[in-house]
């Protein structure tokens, strides 16, 4: 593995394993279908462990819906925020089911999907989200429908609904609490579906998470509405299965001792920068303290601080946690830094590089 040049994301496939079995138990226990959401994981080259767990896959644009069909199989759920008239064909071509976010769109595209079932988003106006950009229920979203009436209007055509209002939720109270509210707001909406998609950010795969409490508030969700309820797990999926692997180019002292890595938060880890949290590095002991910092020009292009044993020198691999989420379908080729290679850990434990990127991929993506 250390032979392995750096920049390179890692993912482990016993440690990814570990959030595939609970998800199984959910599945199982309470009845429940489970959906990878694209939008945060997209790296297809560990699909083969993980649709043996998994029912199949929802997306948020006609490219993920075209992965989940070809690269994971299983169900393929259609969502967009919005569709366009030239790809909404193709889309229907790859999904099995398809939720349009507002009546106008489901209005418009519903005639070109009467092969596949077809649902509406709900916006329940109440979330888990400490953060205004991804909190869904913010005011004026445009996230989904919450006027009853006007939902009574398509009734007669819709199959089920979407409602996505956790978002980082290690909380099953709260989940309790806010689904409760769910079913205030639209009990005599869900009673007249056939299943209700409960979205993602429920960190259930979480150390300690109550899961059997969580199993059993599932199953009797879906047996008061007489509905099959999908959850829709993005970072449950694949939390602290990956690392991203980066070597020490420089360090330097500027107040405070520096360390220059051959990666970048804008270009590799860009949720932390968006909303502005610290990378996570193990175990963060020892007498040593640095700012560890990415190679781009951006002055605030820092993973964060954190303690080390020894001192740092130029050479030395630091390997940054949790580094599935949100990565690497974010990933960009600002200041045109090299894109991490992605590698896999075989459950048997063999390393191998499954994707290098090069400069014909920088260049590629420019004109």
């Amino acid at each position: 593995m250390t032979t392995i040049a750096t920049p390179y994301y890692l993912i482990d496939k016993q440690k990814l394993l570990r959030n595939m079995e609970k998800i199984a138990y959910v599945r199982q226990a309470s009845g429940a279908k489970a959906l990878l959401a694209l939008k945060c994981f997209a790296t297809w080259s560990v699909f083969d462990l993980m649709r043996d767990y998994m029912d199949g896959t929802t997306s948020s644009s006609l490219n993920e819906v075209r992965l989940g069909r070809e690269k994971f199989g299983g169900e393929t759920h259609a969502y967009s925020v919005a569709y366009a008239d030239h790809e909404i064909d193709e889309v229907v071509s790859h999904a099995d089911k398809i939720i349009f976010n507002s009546i106008g769109q489901f209005e418009r595209f519903a005639d070109r999907a009467t092969d596949i079932a077809c649902g509406l988003r709900l916006n329940p106006q109440v979330s888990s989200s400490s953060f205004d950009l991804a909190d869904p229920a913010r005011p004026f979203s445009r996230l989904g429908e919450w006027d009853v009436a006007k939902v009574e209007t398509v009734m007669d055509r819709v199959t089920g609904f979407m409602i996505h209002n956790n978002c980082e939720n290690a909380d099953f109270d709260l989940f309790d609490r806010m689904l409760g509210q769910i079913e205030e707001r639209f009990g005599t909406l869900l009673s007249r579906v056939d299943w209700v998609s409960l979205g993602g950010g429920i960190h259930f795969t979480g150390d300690d998470y109550p899961i059997d409490a969580f199993c059993a508030r599932l199953k009797a969700f879906a047996e008061r509405y007489g509905v099959q309820v999908y959850l829709e797990p993005g970072e449950a999926s694949i939390t602290r299965s990956t690392t991203l692997e980066v070597t020490v180019l420089d360090t330097l002292f500027n107040g405070k001792n520096l360390a220059i890595v051959d990666s970048s938060i804008e270009a590799h880890m860009l949720d932390l920068l968006i909303y502005r949290e610290t990378a996570k590095i193990e175990p963060n002991e020892g007498g040593h303290t640095y700012m560890v910092c990415g190679k781009s020009c951006l002055a605030g292009d820092i993973f964060g601080e954190f303690r080390f044993p020894d001192e740092l020198k130029v050479g030395d691999r630091i390997s940054v946690q949790d580094a599935a989420g949100y990565t690497m379908v974010k990933k960009n080729w600002f200041n045109g830094v090299k894109m991490p290679s992605i590698a896999v850990r075989e459950l048997d434990g063999t390393v191998k590089v499954v994707r290098e990127f090069g400069f014909d991929d920088y260049a590629a993506s420019l004109s």
